[in-house]
């Protein structure tokens, strides 16, 4: 489980209204700690673009503060614009440039001096070494893709944001882009990840945040979220169909399936082995005698649905 340590992004008080009204985000608090992979999660229209763009200076909070690495992104924006790579969900790339040389480029635009070694290693590490002197318009979206990403390592930034990311690709970058978060976190740096595939959160997140309308819901550990939050169904088959539940078996919520030869059985994380064992003796106190039972938990998507329906 991932421990808390310094922070590296420290947001306060974050707002934004548009011109029009439109309130994008709502007095927004958080810190991310160095090294800590934090997935942000959200409907369409949620605000995590526009809280991304903030801390990356492409748009201006209405109010609060931003530090990156100890740095004011407005105050001193070049020293926190330099800590920070971006993957952005557009596939805007220089379609005439090699891949070696655009990825080359980008270190260039933030001061760094050349380091071929270091571009070859990134580019090995995204699978893209063989296509280095392939003009961009030739890759196909997925290699373009991973080009941003290179091109977001480029000058070696210490916060990694991740929007979208994976968005249209095919499994097999989806697996090299976890891969690649779980290294880079090794090296202490910073990712924050704005995505639609919850799997995605649930593989590779330390803590998981849930904004809606702009407001963020709730932060949580991912472990301690699942834990509360889950809800797991045991079902139980019986040996015979039943037309209807006894009456003695009313409290426990049950719901006869598979044609009255199963029986399920939800409950949540906190009731776990004490319900199941009472409702167990309380089954064969009724006369039904049951041939197998098996258990399901929900997954962070079950989780992540029922708390956004909750805010609307």
């Amino acid at each position: 489980m991932f421990t808390a340590m310094t922070t590296m992004i420290s947001i306060s008080n974050l707002s934004k209204t548009y011109e029009g009204g439109f309130q994008a985000l709502k007095t927004v608090n958080l810190d991310i700690s160095r090294g800590e992979i934090f997935a942000l999660l959200g409907p369409n229209g949620a605000g995590k673009t526009t809280l991304i763009s903030i801390v990356c200076g492409l748009v201006n909070a209405s109010t609060g503060t931003v530090t990156v690495g100890g740095k004011n992104i407005v105050t001193d924006y070049r020293a926190a614009r330099e800590l920070i790579g971006l993957v952005p969900q557009e596939l805007t790339t220089e379609a005439f440039e090699t891949v070696f040389s655009a990825v080359s480029f980008s270190r260039g635009l933030f001061g760094k001096p050349a380091n071929p070694a270091y571009i070859e290693k990134v580019l090995r590490s995204l699978s893209l070494w063989d296509k280095r002197n392939n003009k961009i318009m030739t890759l196909s979206g997925g290699m373009k893709r991973r080009v941003l990403i290179a091109k977001a390592l480029s000058h070696e930034p210490r916060v990694l944001f991740l929007d979208e990311p994976t968005a249209g690709v095919d499994v097999e970058l989806r697996r090299d882009m976890w891969a690649l978060v779980s290294e880079l976190r090794e090296q202490g740096v910073t990712v924050i990840l704005t995505t639609h595939y919850i799997e995605e959160a649930e593989e590779m997140a330390d803590r998981i945040g849930v904004i809606t309308r702009g407001e963020i819901i709730l932060v949580e550990d991912k472990a301690t979220l699942m834990h509360k939050l889950g809800r797991k169904q045991l079902t139980v088959q019986l040996q015979e169909a039943i037309d209807s539940i006894p009456e003695t078996l009313a409290d426990y919520g049950l719901e006869r399936a598979a044609g009255g030869h199963a029986l399920v059985f939800t409950y949540d994380a906190e009731r776990a082995q004490h319900g199941v064992a009472e409702l167990l003796r309380d089954l064969a106190a009724a006369g039904l005698a049951f041939k197998d039972v098996n258990t399901t938990q929900s997954s962070l998507e079950d989780i992540f649905v029922d708390l956004v329906k909750e805010e609307r």
